[in-house]
C-alpha cells in the first residue's frame, strides 16, 4: 500500500516504511501466482480457507497420485513462510516453486501457511494464525466426509499420514515454526492431535540479549529482548521440553544472521532435549539463496538434506 503522507514515522529498511497516516510502504512486493498442477513432477495444488473471519488460508500440495482415493499416504510438512513477518505470501511465485520442489522429491503432503501481516496486525497474530492452521490440519484426522462446507479436506483426509508431522519454516517463519513446536509440545497430549516428528529451521530469524526496536514496533506486547517468541535460545527450559524427536537447523556462511540459527543450535545442543540434532552449513551463499538460486549446487545439497531429514535416508 502506498501513502498520501511525505512524513515517515518509523523506517525500518529494506522490510517496511510507516508514514504519518498509518499507511505502510513494503520494500520488498512478492509475484503471487495461482496454485497449478505440474505435469512433469505431478504435483498438485489449491489453495483452502481456514479462517475467513481474519482471511487465514494455505496453499496444499499433493505428490503424484493416482487419484484422491488411491490410499496412498505421506509425511505432512506443515510450512511457514519468512519476510520479517511483515512480507511475503504463501502465494509468491519462489515459496511456490520452492514448495513444488519438496513436495515432488520428499514425497510429502505439504500446507504452506498464509497469515496476517505485521505491522497493521500486531506480533503475535501470525503466530495465532499459523497455530489456527495447524489446528485446522489436526481436524482433518477425524473430519467427515459430508460433503460440507465443514467436511473434511479430501487431499489431507485421504493422504496425509499424521504420524510423519513435520514444522518448517525459513528466516521469521522459521522464528513461528519453533514457537510452533513449543506450542505443540504444551497441547499435543490435552487434545486428540499428532504428535510432530520433526522441524526444520532455514536460516532463522531469532533474537538475541539485545534490544531490538523493529521486533517491539511489530510486537508491542513484547517481555523483552529475552521474549521466547523471538529468543528461544534465552530459555533452555522450553527447548528441553520439544516434543518433536529430531531437528535440522540450516545456516549460510555469508547470511548477515548466520549466528541467529548458530545461536539457537548450541543452545538446543546443550539444553536436555535428547533428540537428534543436525546442522546443514552452506558455504559462500546468502539468507535464504534457495528460493531464488534453486538450481545452485548449494541449494540442490540443501534440498538433498531435507529430503533425507524427513525420509530418514542415510
Amino acid at each position: 500500500m502506498g501513502s498520501s503522507s511525505s512524513k515517515i514515522t518509523h523506517d525500518f529498511f529494506p522490510f517496511v516504511r510507516i508514514y504519518e497516516d498509518g499507511s505502510v510502504k513494503r520494500m520488498l512486493n512478492h509475484k503471487p501466482v495461482p496454485p497449478t498442477d505440474n505435469p512433469t513432477t505431478g504435483v498438485r495444488s489449491k489453495d483452502v480457507v481456514i479462517v475467513p473471519e481474519t482471511n487465514v488460508w494455505a496453499r496444499l500440495y499433493l505428490p503424484r497420485t493416482t487419484g484422491d482415493d488411491d490410499g496412498r499416504k505421506f509425511p505432512l510438512l506443515i510450512f511457514i513462510h519468512g519476510g520479517a513477518f511483515c512480507l511475503g505470501s504463501a502465494s509468491d511465485d519462489n515459496y511456490d516453486n520452492f514448495l513444488h520442489s519438496l513436495t515432488a522429491e520428499a514425497n510429502t503432503v505439504t500446507l504452506s501457511i498464509e497469515y496476517r501481516l505485521a505491522p497493521e496486525h500486531k506480533l503475535p497474530a501470525c503466530y495465532d494464525d499459523s497455530w489456527s492452521a495447524i489446528e485446522w490440519a489436526w481436524t482433518q484426522m477425524h473430519a467427515k466426509d459430508d460433503g460440507g462446507q465443514s467436511g473434511a479436506e479430501p487431499w489431507l483426509k485421504n493422504h496425509a499420514d499424521f504420524s510423519r508431522v513435520f514444522f518448517a519454516g525459513d528466516s521469521a517463519g522459521a522464528t513461528i515454526a519453533h514457537s510452533m513446536m513449543v506450542r505443540a509440545s504444551d497441547e499435543f497430549n490435552l487434545k486428540i492431535s499428532p504428535k510432530p516428528v520433526g522441524m526444520i529451521l532455514l536460516h532463522p530469524f531469532f533474537g538475541n540479549h539485545e534490544k531490538n526496536k523493529f521486533w517491539e514496533f511489530l510486537c508491542p506486547d513484547t517481555t523483552g529482548p529475552e521474549d521466547p517468541l523471538f529468543n528461544p535460545a534465552a530459555h533452555p527450559g522450553l527447548l528441553s521440553k520439544l516434543v518433536c524427536s529430531k531437528v535440522l537447523v540450516c545456516i549460510a556462511e555469508w547470511d548477515l544472521i548466520r549466528e541467529s540459527g548458530n545461536t539457537y543450535y548450541e543452545a538446543l545442543k546443550n539444553s536436555e532435549w535428547r533428540g537428534e540434532l543436525e546442522l546443514e552449513y552452506s558455504k559462500k551463499r546468502t539468507h535464504v539463496f534457495f528460493l531464488g538460486k534453486r538450481n545452485c549446487d548449494q541449494a540442490r545439497s540443501l534440498m538433498k538434506k531435507i529430503v533425507s531429514f524427513i525420509n530418514n535416508q542415510p
